[in-house]
């Protein structure tokens, strides 16, 4: 199977693309003040003790939603989807990321450079899973991965759900110059940047109190936490370790109701990010069709529930480029690959990871 690079994907698909599609959604500015609103209506009405406390954990369900929505609007404005300026772009940036507390210059460093210069590329994404060498080297990574991330059906795999994004960005900070993704001076302003939105939660509950504040922010945390990691754990970790960053190869979109693509921005139009991540989402669907009309055998797409329970039922450490392997269990199952690709056969024991859902999905319309 040959690896093509996205400049080859996109070298192609952008002649076909309306002019419209590669300009800034400037109108997605409208969701940063409606979940403000929303957020800081929930938490007056909590600190006020307006709301029965059996209706507190719905109210809980309400933030955390529009925590996660923060989220995708800035993972969107800090490509330049939304807004091209740099200091607005930072600006709706840090109050879209105040629930997790992550500078916008961090992110953009992890996420923008690094991770979508490397995707799945073993040893220089920081975002993929380990292959056998490191898990077997590393004993903490033995830990994380057997024991908090998803796979092997383990219920303490949910876990990363609930507190993934918050810990893995944690560590990322702690960790930016070692990554090589900030450099010291950069990373000291971003630990700053941290900082200070920490001290104003702090704030926040010293000044409603720490059981109005456990419904306004900790367990709204938990519930973006899940949300957010519901489609980032399926982006990538069902697919194969690549050397060439080729998305259609190393990427899955998924499908969901009309209603959460809405509510999520269309985050899991994937492959289509990847080829043009400065492109908003709104347009990935067009993008979607054109991909389609040339590599019917390369583009990858299932349900999101399917690729939750794919993502839980198999390893999570590369034993091979394409073999997702479960060390405790000793089991091991083939990445999601593009149809016709060959695999390598280095297991004994390789259960194949059923694409049929994969397949079915290239007929859908995705309005």
């Amino acid at each position: 199977m040959e690896l093509r690079s996205i400049s080859r994907y996109a070298r192609e698909l952008k002649p076909n693309l309306p002019p419209r599609a590669l300009e800034p959604a400037r109108s997605r500015l409208w969701w940063l003040p409606t979940h403000v609103l929303v957020i800081s209506a929930c938490i007056f009405c909590l600190a006020a003790g307006w709301l029965p406390w059996l209706l507190a954990p719905v109210v809980s369900l309400i933030i955390g939603a529009s925590f996660a929505g923060l989220t995708f609007l800035a993972h969107e404005t800090l490509h330049g989807a939304v807004v091209r300026g740099m200091t607005l772009r930072s600006w709706v940036g840090r109050i879209c990321f105040m629930p997790f507390m992550f500078s916008p210059r961090f992110w953009v460093g992890w996420h923008n450079r690094v991770h979508h210069g490397h995707t799945n590329c073993p040893g220089a994404d920081p975002d993929a899973y380990p292959t056998l060498d490191d898990y077997t080297a590393h004993r903490a990574t033995r830990i994380v991965t057997d024991h908090l991330g998803p796979g092997g059906n383990r219920i303490n795999g949910l876990l990363s759900h609930f507190v993934g994004f918050s810990i893995q960005g944690a560590h990322m900070l702690l960790s930016a110059r070692k990554l090589n993704i900030l450099s010291a001076s950069e990373q000291r302003l971003a630990l700053l940047e941290s900082g200070i939105m920490a001290a104003a939660w702090c704030a926040l509950a010293v000044g409603i109190g720490w059981t109005a504040f456990a419904f306004a922010y900790l367990i709204p945390l938990l519930v973006a936490n899940a949300i957010v990691m519901g489609f980032i754990l399926t982006n990538h970790s069902l697919s194969p370790h690549t050397t060439v960053n080729d998305p259609l190869v190393n990427s899955l979109s998924v499908t969901a109701p009309h209603s959460i693509e809405w509510l999520t921005l269309r985050f899991g139009f994937h492959v289509e990010h990847h080829i043009f991540p400065w492109m908003s989402s709104r347009h990935a669907p067009a993008l979607r069709t054109l991909i389609r009309e040339r590599w019917p055998e390369r583009y990858q797409t299932m349900p999101l529930w399917r690729a939750l329970l794919a993502l839980h039922g198999t390893g999570r450490v590369y034993a091979t480029s394409t073999t997702l392997a479960d060390m405790p269990a000793g089991k091991s199952w083939k990445a999601i690959l593009p149809r016709g690709a060959s695999a390598p056969r280095e297991s004994s024991c390789v259960v194949p990871l059923q694409n049929t859902e994969c397949t079915r999905a290239y007929s859908e319309q995705i309005d």
